[in-house]
């Protein structure tokens, strides 16, 4: 009862006191006021002012928290919008790596090279419809790509789990879907460049397809991913409106890498035999040698045919110029002169400087292939086997840019090999094998 009355009979100064106490913590009741003093703010507490009452710090982060802005002088909005777009950006970032992984882009850059090359062999210049097999190269090349993983899919569970499908960071259903999209969109591109290129186009889709899902794991596998690349070099050529018969040789060649590089690929997840590696490094020898020399015959003993063509227009074009040139007085050494009669000089220029360039590409190819395949012939581990088989994919790039020039196309060659350290570049962040 004496407690009660003090209290009424306490001055206004102490009950506003005791209920500036109150508003600042509930326990205010059990705590003196010389425990919960405040700084010239009254939102900071000393250390043992926390430690001796806590639900005043508390409260101090929650009048803190409902300051406006212009009293704490940072706007709440940025950090919100942070926290709320963040993991958003975080899963679309991871989805779109996923499917970098899933389809291999860095090996993108070793295709282009072969309509290039294809149409340098069919003995046409690259034009609009060029662009256009590039275009439904990538899509079949890509297609390719998506639908092995699905068809690997079980395989990639036990030997590669961090793969996209078996990680599933991709469902094998979108997998699939964009194997059909792509080959359609493939397909549809050829068929703008003629029936021809469609044709050469189809064959190639058949192909991937019963490489992926059928062939894969039998001995015709090799022979069909051959196939595969040969027909891609052909649909170069055949859009260009070449010659594709003079195109064979060349993909012939690309077709031979493509199998040694196969064959070692059927061991890089488990490892094997060195005989694969070893196998490859004669394929590549063989081939180098055989650009050079092919590029230097060549050169040495042009065909007959094509002297014949040029000299042929050559004289066409001086019959059609005869009627004006009537009344005036003509000489041949003038205006019109036999191929054997012209200069040597600039023509032997040009034929040592393909020589050369050739003789570049070729030790180039030599170099980027040979150098992984006898890592892994020493020692067939899966590191080291997927290593060589990485080497062999980039290797194309330099293969085309020989072939390419071999077929007396220095320009499309250069182009070609431009095409290189992007590929090397890119394939260090994601694996093209």
């Amino acid at each position: 009862m004496s407690g009660g009355r003090a209290s009424q009979d306490a001055s206004p100064n102490e009950l506003h006191a005791n209920s500036s106490e109150l508003r600042e913590s509930p326990d205010g009741l059990h705590a003196s006021p010389s425990e919960l003093r405040q700084s010239s703010d009254g939102l900071h507490a000393s250390p043992s002012e926390s430690h001796a009452n806590p639900a005043a710090v508390v409260e101090a982060g929650s009048a803190e928290q409902q300051a406006s802005p212009g009293a704490r002088g940072v706007s709440p909005l940025p950090q919100d919008a942070a926290r709320a777009t963040s993991p958003r950006s975080a899963r679309q970032g991871a989805n779109v790596h996923a499917w970098v992984e899933l389809l291999r882009l860095p090996a993108l850059f070793t295709v282009p090279g072969d309509a290039l090359a294809g149409a340098a062999a069919a003995g046409a210049r690259p034009n609009p419809r060029t662009l256009v097999a590039i275009a439904s190269s990538l899509c079949l090349y890509e297609a390719g790509m998506a639908l092995n993983d699905w068809a690997d899919r079980a395989e990639d569970a036990v030997d590669r789990p961090h793969r996209p499908l078996p990680s599933g960071r991709i469902s094998p259903t979108a997998a699939l879907a964009a194997a059909g999209g792509l080959t359609a969109a493939g397909l549809a591109l050829a068929s703008t460049a003629g029936r021809r290129p469609l044709a050469v186009a189809g064959a190639l889709a058949a192909t991937v397809w019963s490489y992926d899902l059928v062939l894969k794991r039998t001995p015709a596998g090799p022979v069909a991913m051959a196939a595969a690349r040969s027909l891609d070099l052909l649909l170069g050529g055949v859009a260009a409106d070449g010659d594709i018969r003079r195109a064979l040789p060349s993909a012939l060649a690309l077709g031979t890498h493509t199998l040694a590089v196969t064959t070692v690929s059927r061991h890089e997840t488990q490892g094997g035999s060195p005989w694969a590696p070893l196998s490859g490094l004669a394929t590549t020898a063989a081939l180098a040698w055989s650009i050079t020399r092919d590029g230097t015959e060549r050169d040495r003993q042009p065909g007959r045919d094509r002297r014949l063509e040029r000299d042929l227009h050559a004289g066409q074009d001086l019959h059609a110029g005869g009627a004006r040139m009537e009344g005036r007085d003509r000489k041949p050494g003038r205006d019109w002169q036999p191929e054997g009669a012209r200069p040597p000089g600039r023509a032997a220029a040009t034929a040592a400087n393909l020589v050369s360039l050739r003789g570049a590409l070729a030790a180039a190819y030599a170099a980027t292939a040979a150098r992984p395949l006898f890592h892994a012939a020493l020692n067939p581990s899966p590191q080291l086997t997927q290593r060589a088989v990485g080497g062999g994919i980039r290797a194309m790039i330099p293969l085309q840019a020989a072939l390419a020039a071999r077929s007396g196309a220095p320009v499309t060659a250069l182009l070609t090999a431009a095409l290189a350290p992007a590929a090397r570049r890119f394939g260090r962040k994601v694996s093209m094998t």
